[in-house]
Protein backbone atom coordinates (compact mmCIF):
# COMPACT_ATOMS: atom_id res chain seq x y z
CA UNK A 1 0.00 0.00 0.00
CA UNK A 2 1.54 3.16 -1.70
CA UNK A 3 -0.61 6.34 -0.09
CA UNK A 4 0.41 9.60 -1.00
CA UNK A 5 1.89 12.24 1.87
CA UNK A 6 -1.65 13.30 2.47
CA UNK A 7 -0.75 13.23 6.32
CA UNK A 8 0.95 16.58 6.57
CA UNK A 9 0.57 19.35 8.90
CA UNK A 10 -0.98 15.98 10.79
CA UNK A 11 0.19 15.40 14.80
CA UNK A 12 0.50 11.82 15.16
CA UNK A 13 1.15 10.20 18.58
CA UNK A 14 2.45 6.74 18.61
CA UNK A 15 2.68 4.30 21.81
CA UNK A 16 5.39 1.47 22.62
CA UNK A 17 6.84 3.08 19.34
CA UNK A 18 10.50 2.28 20.48
CA UNK A 19 10.47 -1.61 18.42
CA UNK A 20 8.21 -3.78 16.30
CA UNK A 21 5.05 -2.35 15.32
CA UNK A 22 4.77 0.93 17.05
CA UNK A 23 8.14 1.88 15.22
CA UNK A 24 7.30 0.58 11.67
CA UNK A 25 3.60 2.18 12.47
CA UNK A 26 5.59 5.65 13.48
CA UNK A 27 7.88 5.21 10.20
CA UNK A 28 4.96 5.10 7.75
CA UNK A 29 2.95 7.74 9.03
CA UNK A 30 6.10 9.74 9.32
CA UNK A 31 6.58 8.73 5.58
CA UNK A 32 2.65 10.11 4.81
CA UNK A 33 4.05 13.49 5.96
CA UNK A 34 2.90 13.59 9.64
CA UNK A 35 4.89 15.29 12.80
CA UNK A 36 5.28 11.83 14.65
CA UNK A 37 5.68 11.71 18.53
CA UNK A 38 6.98 8.41 19.77
CA UNK A 39 6.74 7.28 23.91
CA UNK A 40 7.90 4.17 25.06
CA UNK A 41 9.87 4.04 28.13
CA UNK A 42 13.27 3.24 26.13
CA UNK A 43 15.14 6.57 25.63
CA UNK A 44 17.76 5.10 23.77
CA UNK A 45 15.84 2.74 21.29
CA UNK A 46 13.23 5.62 20.92
CA UNK A 47 16.11 7.77 19.61
CA UNK A 48 17.11 4.86 17.42
CA UNK A 49 13.74 5.31 15.76
CA UNK A 50 13.59 9.06 15.24
CA UNK A 51 16.94 9.16 13.84
CA UNK A 52 15.86 6.32 11.06
CA UNK A 53 12.56 8.55 10.60
CA UNK A 54 14.86 11.59 10.40
CA UNK A 55 17.29 10.27 7.86
CA UNK A 56 14.52 9.25 5.87
CA UNK A 57 13.48 12.72 5.56
CA UNK A 58 10.46 12.26 8.09
CA UNK A 59 9.79 14.47 11.02
CA UNK A 60 9.55 12.32 14.20
CA UNK A 61 10.10 13.34 17.99
CA UNK A 62 10.23 10.99 21.30
CA UNK A 63 9.23 11.58 24.51
CA UNK A 64 9.12 9.03 27.28
CA UNK A 65 6.53 7.86 29.11
CA UNK A 66 5.87 4.63 31.83
CA UNK A 67 2.01 4.21 30.98
CA UNK A 68 1.81 2.36 34.21
CA UNK A 69 1.94 6.03 35.57
CA UNK A 70 -1.25 8.23 35.40
CA UNK A 71 0.52 11.28 35.90
CA UNK A 72 3.19 10.47 33.54
CA UNK A 73 0.46 10.19 30.82
CA UNK A 74 -1.10 13.58 32.20
CA UNK A 75 2.74 15.57 31.24
CA UNK A 76 3.31 13.73 28.43
CA UNK A 77 -0.36 14.81 26.57
CA UNK A 78 0.30 18.22 27.77
CA UNK A 79 4.05 18.45 26.97
CA UNK A 80 2.39 16.99 22.97
CA UNK A 81 -0.38 19.46 23.06
CA UNK A 82 1.59 22.65 24.71
CA UNK A 83 4.10 22.05 22.14
CA UNK A 84 2.16 21.36 18.70
CA UNK A 85 -1.68 22.33 19.62
CA UNK A 86 -3.35 19.58 18.58
CA UNK A 87 -3.19 15.88 17.74
CA UNK A 88 -4.79 14.01 14.78
CA UNK A 89 -3.76 10.85 15.66
CA UNK A 90 -3.35 9.17 18.03
CA UNK A 91 -1.96 5.36 17.76
CA UNK A 92 -2.31 3.02 21.01
CA UNK A 93 -0.14 0.31 20.34
CA UNK A 94 1.75 0.23 23.36
CA UNK A 95 1.27 -3.67 24.61
CA UNK A 96 2.30 -6.51 27.66
CA UNK A 97 1.30 -10.05 27.47
CA UNK A 98 2.12 -13.32 29.77
CA UNK A 99 1.87 -17.00 28.72
CA UNK A 100 3.95 -18.70 31.10
CA UNK A 101 0.84 -20.67 32.29
CA UNK A 102 -3.07 -20.70 33.42
CA UNK A 103 -4.69 -18.07 34.82
CA UNK A 104 -4.80 -19.52 38.30
CA UNK A 105 -0.75 -19.49 38.14
CA UNK A 106 -0.65 -16.11 37.22
CA UNK A 107 0.90 -13.27 40.35
CA UNK A 108 -1.55 -10.60 40.84
CA UNK A 109 1.11 -7.82 40.20
CA UNK A 110 1.51 -9.11 36.51
CA UNK A 111 -2.23 -8.92 35.97
CA UNK A 112 -2.28 -5.55 37.12
CA UNK A 113 0.69 -4.35 35.14
CA UNK A 114 -0.97 -5.99 32.18
CA UNK A 115 -4.34 -4.51 32.59
CA UNK A 116 -2.04 -1.12 33.22
CA UNK A 117 -1.07 -1.15 29.77
CA UNK A 118 -3.08 -2.64 27.90
CA UNK A 119 -6.58 -1.58 28.99
CA UNK A 120 -6.26 1.86 31.33
CA UNK A 121 -3.43 3.77 29.17
CA UNK A 122 -5.84 3.71 26.32
CA UNK A 123 -8.38 4.74 28.24
CA UNK A 124 -6.56 7.16 29.83
CA UNK A 125 -4.68 8.75 26.26
CA UNK A 126 -8.41 8.73 24.77
CA UNK A 127 -9.75 10.78 27.55
CA UNK A 128 -6.26 13.32 27.47
CA UNK A 129 -6.75 13.81 23.48
CA UNK A 130 -10.35 13.38 23.03
CA UNK A 131 -11.11 17.03 24.16
CA UNK A 132 -9.10 18.73 21.69
CA UNK A 133 -9.77 16.25 18.95
CA UNK A 134 -13.97 17.30 19.47
CA UNK A 135 -12.91 21.10 19.48
CA UNK A 136 -11.20 20.26 15.54
CA UNK A 137 -14.13 18.13 14.71
CA UNK A 138 -11.32 16.04 13.32
CA UNK A 139 -9.26 12.87 14.77
CA UNK A 140 -8.82 9.35 14.40
CA UNK A 141 -8.30 7.07 17.60
CA UNK A 142 -6.60 3.25 16.23
CA UNK A 143 -5.86 0.92 18.50
CA UNK A 144 -3.78 -1.93 18.24
CA UNK A 145 -5.50 -5.21 19.52
CA UNK A 146 -5.08 -8.82 18.79
CA UNK A 147 -7.64 -11.60 17.66
CA UNK A 148 -6.73 -12.89 21.34
CA UNK A 149 -9.59 -10.30 22.05
CA UNK A 150 -12.04 -12.27 19.79
CA UNK A 151 -10.27 -15.77 20.48
CA UNK A 152 -9.57 -18.70 23.34
CA UNK A 153 -6.30 -18.01 24.16
CA UNK A 154 -5.14 -20.77 26.61
CA UNK A 155 -2.11 -19.67 29.43
CA UNK A 156 -3.22 -16.21 27.77
CA UNK A 157 -6.17 -15.85 29.97
CA UNK A 158 -5.19 -12.24 31.12
CA UNK A 159 -3.99 -11.02 27.56
CA UNK A 160 -7.27 -12.15 25.92
CA UNK A 161 -9.07 -10.04 28.47
CA UNK A 162 -7.25 -6.88 27.77
CA UNK A 163 -8.02 -7.31 24.53
CA UNK A 164 -12.10 -8.17 24.88
CA UNK A 165 -11.48 -4.98 27.44
CA UNK A 166 -9.67 -2.88 24.69
CA UNK A 167 -12.62 -4.06 22.05
CA UNK A 168 -15.20 -3.24 23.96
CA UNK A 169 -14.17 -0.04 25.64
CA UNK A 170 -13.18 1.42 21.78
CA UNK A 171 -16.34 0.46 19.64
CA UNK A 172 -18.30 1.99 22.21
CA UNK A 173 -15.92 5.21 22.54
CA UNK A 174 -16.44 4.97 18.31
CA UNK A 175 -20.11 5.53 19.03
CA UNK A 176 -19.93 8.06 21.46
CA UNK A 177 -16.91 10.29 19.22
CA UNK A 178 -18.53 9.94 15.84
CA UNK A 179 -20.79 12.58 16.34
CA UNK A 180 -18.16 15.05 16.43
CA UNK A 181 -16.60 14.09 13.40
CA UNK A 182 -13.85 11.80 15.52
CA UNK A 183 -13.03 8.21 14.68
CA UNK A 184 -12.22 4.95 16.37
CA UNK A 185 -10.91 2.15 15.63
CA UNK A 186 -9.61 -1.59 15.72
CA UNK A 187 -7.02 -3.51 13.87
CA UNK A 188 -6.55 -7.08 15.46
CA UNK A 189 -3.81 -8.90 13.93
CA UNK A 190 -3.07 -12.47 14.40
CA UNK A 191 0.59 -13.34 15.26
CA UNK A 192 3.06 -11.15 14.31
CA UNK A 193 7.05 -11.25 14.05
CA UNK A 194 8.28 -9.81 16.69
CA UNK A 195 9.66 -10.00 19.96
CA UNK A 196 6.49 -9.98 22.12
CA UNK A 197 5.50 -12.14 24.65
CA UNK A 198 8.12 -15.16 24.08
CA UNK A 199 9.75 -13.74 21.33
CA UNK A 200 9.23 -17.43 19.37
CA UNK A 201 7.35 -15.48 16.86
CA UNK A 202 10.36 -13.67 15.33
CA UNK A 203 11.61 -16.44 14.53
CA UNK A 204 8.68 -17.55 12.28
CA UNK A 205 8.29 -17.60 8.63
CA UNK A 206 7.23 -15.00 6.39
CA UNK A 207 4.17 -16.96 5.77
CA UNK A 208 3.34 -17.87 9.42
CA UNK A 209 3.78 -14.66 10.48
CA UNK A 210 2.33 -10.72 9.81
CA UNK A 211 5.17 -8.49 9.57
CA UNK A 212 5.15 -5.45 11.71
CA UNK A 213 5.04 -2.94 8.20
CA UNK A 214 1.68 -4.68 7.02
CA UNK A 215 -0.08 -3.56 10.07
CA UNK A 216 1.66 -0.42 9.89
CA UNK A 217 -0.23 0.08 6.38
CA UNK A 218 -3.18 -0.88 7.84
CA UNK A 219 -2.86 1.49 10.09
CA UNK A 220 -1.54 4.30 7.42
CA UNK A 221 -4.65 2.99 5.85
CA UNK A 222 -7.05 4.22 8.43
CA UNK A 223 -5.57 7.13 8.59
CA UNK A 224 -5.94 8.21 5.07
CA UNK A 225 -9.75 7.17 4.53
CA UNK A 226 -11.93 9.86 3.22
CA UNK A 227 -13.65 12.40 5.93
CA UNK A 228 -17.57 10.53 5.10
CA UNK A 229 -16.48 6.97 6.36
CA UNK A 230 -14.59 4.70 8.57
CA UNK A 231 -13.28 1.63 8.82
CA UNK A 232 -14.69 0.80 12.27
CA UNK A 233 -12.49 -2.60 12.60
CA UNK A 234 -9.54 -4.61 11.01
CA UNK A 235 -8.70 -8.42 11.32
CA UNK A 236 -5.15 -9.61 9.84
CA UNK A 237 -4.16 -12.58 9.91
CA UNK A 238 -1.02 -14.64 8.78
CA UNK A 239 -1.19 -16.76 5.84
CA UNK A 240 -0.19 -20.14 7.02
CA UNK A 241 -1.98 -20.89 10.44
CA UNK A 242 1.14 -22.94 11.66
Amino acid sequence: MNQPATLTDQIAVVTGASRGIGAAIARKLASLGAQVVLTATNPNQLSKVVAEIRAAGGRAESRTCDLTQPEQIETFVRLVLETHGHCEILVNNAGVGWFQGPLHEMPPETLEHMFAINLRAPYLMLRAFAPTMIAAKRGHIINISSLAGKNPVPNGAAYAATKWGLNGMMVSAAEELRQHQVRVSLVAPGTVRTEFGSGLSSQKSALGAIAPDDIASIVALLATQADESFISEVQIRPTLKK
